[in-house]
């Protein structure tokens, strides 16, 4: 080989070694680019996933709203069960009443849901479907102390468009609450709230001074006329019935809620009533600290009893002033505790073990809960 070629080939082989080294070293920039890019993106998730941890429900609170404020899931919502709605009218001695209802089948057998005080001495009844059909009614059933009442209607079945119950159990403060029914005589009227409590009593002049327990609470508008129709959850499912509104108040009605309902329905349709009420027999007050610093009490919560009823249950058990705490281990901090607890979770011919306080002492004691007594006509 002549030097010629030698000089050439040393040229060519530096060449080669030159562009070696500049694609070695972009590869190398090139990898070591990307590792920074995906540490860099790992940070990120990280950074991500921690913020979700310490807010969990973020995400799930903004999607919610996002849900609820949409005009067009309401509007769906609203065309989905408006034939389910129906106005009840009915005459009575002294002039027409009218409230709403709700179509619901019971085992095959469609009937309409309302409020006993709807109904409550009617000499007739009607009931008009949402397409303006209006047809004669008739008492199933009725229940004055959780003010229901069961009609059937002689339509034919193309008119029944039935409506589902859910329970009610897991109901939260703060959900959507939508009620539709004929305020003032306003037919298939919609109005939005949320639910306001849970849990709370309401007395109502039909049921002879009990009690009724696990009232629901809702900001959603009611007015006159809007008594007996459905209380719906966001998805258009019965959770309650619309029952009563605060004199002169904005913003506070009430519902008797879907598992009243639901407990009750094969009773009201197959006997026409329903007598499966616990009964304590006493009357009472909610205690407070003025209360217990007034009677000298340490306790400032529970229920204070201030009378008890003569051949009543509690009769030679309890005594006046004796304050109930708790109830078979349950804190019961007032009457709407008191009334819920008995109502959901006990049954006439039951023991109850009451925890209450008696002068300076914690006792515990246990009655035979009684039936209620016939409600008043």
């Amino acid at each position: 080989m002549n030097k010629s070629n030698l000089n050439k080939g040393s040229a060519s082989l530096f060449i080669l070694l030159f562009i070696a080294g500049l694609l070695v070293g972009g590869i190398a920039s090139i990898y070591v680019t990307f590792q920074e890019i995906k540490n860099l993106n790992d940070k990120v998730d990280l950074l991500q996933d921690q913020i979700i941890a310490q807010n969990p429900i973020l995400n799930i609170t903004n999607q919610t709203i996002t849900i609820y404020q949409n005009s067009t899931a309401l509007v769906e919502l609203y065309e989905s069960v408006q034939e389910s709605i129906v106005l009840v009218q009915g005459m009575t001695n002294t002039g027409g009443v009218q409230g709403s209802g709700f179509v619901y089948s019971y085992q095959n057998t469609n009937i309409v849901i309302t409020n006993y005080h709807v109904v409550h001495d009617t000499t007739s009844l009607s009931v008009t479907f949402s397409d303006g059909n209006g047809y004669e009614a008739n008492i199933l059933g009725t229940d004055p102390y959780v003010d229901l009442a069961v009609l059937t209607v002689d339509a034919p079945e193309v008119e029944f468009h039935p409506i589902e119950i859910v329970s009610s159990s897991s109901l939260r403060v703060g959900e959507i609450a939508i009620a539709i029914g004929n305020p003032y005589g306003l037919v298939g009227s919609l109005t939005t709230g949320v639910v306001s409590a849970l849990g709370r009593t309401l007395t109502e002049e039909y049921a002879g001074g009990f009690s009724i327990a696990n009232i629901i609470q809702t900001s959603t508008p009611i007015n006159p006329g809007n008594s007996g129709g459905p209380l719906l959850n966001s998805i258009g499912n019965v959770v309650g019935i619309t029952t009563a509104i605060a004199e002169e108040s904005q913003g506070l009605g009430f519902a008797i809620p879907s598992d009243t309902i639901l407990r009750e329905m094969p009773a009201l349709v197959n006997t026409g009533t329903y007598d499966r009420h616990s009964y304590l027999g006493v009357s009472g007050q909610d205690m407070s600290y003025n209360i217990a610093k007034e009677i000298g009490s340490s306790v400032t919560y529970g229920w204070r009893i201030q009378s008890i009823v003569s051949g009543g249950p509690s009769e030679n058990i309890l005594r006046v002033n004796d304050i109930i705490v708790e109830l078979n281990g349950t804190r019961i901090i007032n009457n709407d505790e008191l009334a819920s607890y008995l109502s959901d979770k006990t049954l006439p011919g039951e023991t109850l073990i009451l925890t209450v306080q008696r002068g300076d002492s914690d006792i515990v004691l246990t009655v035979v809960l009684g039936k209620r007594p016939p409600p008043p006509i």
